[in-house]
C-alpha cells in the first residue's frame, strides 16, 4: 500500500507537471531560444577586484524618495550642480546635488512622452536623451524644445534606444539594445539569446545615422574614452564591455566574464569607468543561459507576468582605463542597479526598480581588501 501511494505521489507531483510542460513547450513554438556563445557562459576571476564593499546598503542614503519613478540613468551637469535622470513615467527630472541628501530638490523638467533611458550633454548645452520608445532626442532651450534626431538606422526602426555618449566633435554615439523587442519586452531578448543589438552614430552636422556594429547581445551602456579614440560599450547578455576604435573600426575586449550583468558605464573624469551590474549571475540565470529549453519555459511564464529569473546582489564595479578591476560596491538585497556615477566623494546609483537615487559616501564606506 505504501508503495502504491509513493508511486501515485511521484506521478502527480512530477510526471504530470513534466508532461504538461513538454506539451506546452511543443505548442508554443514561435519563441525559439538559441544557444549562447561559449564566452558568455563563464565567469572570469580576473574580473573580481581586490577591493570590496559588500554592505552597500549599510551606509546608503536615498534621494528623492517617491519623486523619482525608476530613475534609470544618471548624468551630472557639473556647471549647474544638477543631476538629470529619466523616469518610467516619461519625465526627465533634475535633481540638485548637495552635501546633505535631505537638501536635494527634485524638479519635473521635460516629459518626452516615452521612456527616457540614457542621458548625455551636447557640445552646445543641449541634453541628448536615448528614449527607448521615441528614439534619439535633443532637448534644448532649457527644456522648451524637444527634437527627434533619429529613430531608425539602415531602414530598421530603433526598438530600444538605450544609452548615449557625445564626442568632443559633437558626434553622438548610442546603442539600440534590440531591434526586435521594445522596453516592455526586453526580458525576451535576454531569453532568446540572439544578437539584436546595434552600436550607432549620429552626426548632427550631416544628419546621417550610421550603424557601426551589429549583432550585439543586448547593447547597453556606452562611454567615450577620455582621449576620444574609442568607445566603450556593454553587452548585457555576454557580461562584457568592449572597445570600439572609431578611426580603425575595430573591436577589442575591455573586460569580460563580469560577476554580474552590466548596464550603464560612466567615465568619472579621473581615469576610471564605473560599470553598473543589475544582478549577479544567480543559479536560475546560470541554468537558463546554458539550456535554451529552460529559457523557453521561462518565457512562457514571463508572458503571464511570472518572473522566474530572480535578481540580487547588484552593484557597481570600478575599473581603470585598461579594464583592470579596482573596487566593487554591492549588497545581497540590492537589485536592478542600472547606473553608477561618481560625483565628488559620493557614488550615485540609478535603478529600474526603486523610486529614488541611492547614494554612498565612498570615504565613509570605502571598499577594502578582502580577508
Amino acid at each position: 500500500m505504501a508503495m502504491f501511494f509513493s508511486t501515485r505521489l511521484l506521478f502527480f507531483s512530477i510526471i504530470i507537471p513534466l508532461l504538461i510542460s513538454i506539451t506546452l513547450y511543443q505548442l508554443i513554438d514561435s519563441f525559439d531560444p538559441a544557444p549562447l556563445p561559449p564566452d558568455s557562459l563563464f565567469s572570469s576571476p580576473t574580473s573580481i577586484p581586490p577591493l570590496l564593499n559588500d554592505k552597500f546598503l549599510t551606509g546608503a542614503e536615498f534621494i528623492g524618495v517617491g519623486l523619482l519613478n525608476n530613475p534609470e540613468d544618471i548624468a551630472y551637469h557639473k556647471e549647474s550642480g544638477l543631476i538629470y535622470t529619466g523616469c518610467v513615467d516619461g519625465w526627465v527630472k533634475r535633481v540638485s546635488v548637495h552635501d546633505s541628501a535631505n537638501d536635494s530638490v527634485v524638479e519635473d523638467w521635460v516629459n518626452t512622452g516615452g521612456r527616457p533611458l540614457g542621458i548625455a550633454f551636447g557640445i552646445h548645452g543641449e541634453v541628448i536623451v536615448a528614449d527607448a520608445d521615441k528614439g534619439l532626442l535633443n532637448i534644448s532651450g532649457d527644456g522648451k524644445k524637444t527634437e527627434l534626431l533619429t529613430d531608425e538606422a539602415e531602414g530598421v526602426r530603433l526598438k530600444l534606444t538605450d544609452a548615449v555618449t557625445v564626442a568632443d566633435n559633437g558626434v553622438l554615439y548610442f546603442t539600440d539594445a534590440s531591434y526586435k523587442y521594445d522596453i516592455h519586452q526586453f526580458i525576451f531578448d535576454f531569453l532568446e539569446g540572439k544578437p539584436h543589438g546595434r552600436l550607432i552614430s549620429f552626426d548632427p552636422t550631416t544628419r546621417v545615422t550610421r550603424v557601426l556594429l551589429r549583432d550585439l547581445y543586448f547593447a547597453n551602456g556606452i562611454s567615450i574614452s577620455p582621449d576620444q579614440t574609442h568607445l566603450v560599450f556593454c553587452e548585457t547578455i555576454k557580461r562584457r564591455c568592449s572597445k570600439y576604435y572609431i578611426s580603425e573600426e575595430r573591436v577589442e575586449v575591455l573586460i569580460q566574464g563580469l560577476p554580474g550583468f552590466p548596464d550603464n558605464i560612466r567615465y568619472d573624469g579621473d581615469g576610471h569607468y564605473w560599470i553598473a551590474l543589475i544582478s549577479e549571475v544567480t543559479t536560475p540565470w546560470k541554468l537558463s543561459m546554458k539550456y535554451p529549453f529552460l529559457r523557453k519555459l521561462i518565457s512562457m511564464a514571463a508572458k503571464y507576468g511570472v518572473e522566474l529569473l530572480f535578481m540580487k546582489n547588484a552593484g557597481v564595479l570600478q575599473v581603470d582605463l585598461d579594464g583592470n578591476p579596482i573596487a566593487l560596491y554591492h549588497d545581497h538585497p540590492f537589485s536592478h542597479i542600472t547606473s553608477g556615477v561618481k560625483i565628488g566623494n559620493h557614488l550615485y546609483c540609478g535603478s529600474l526598480l526603486h523610486s529614488y537615487i541611492t547614494r554612498l559616501d565612498l570615504l565613509k564606506y570605502p571598499a577594502q581588501k578582502k580577508l
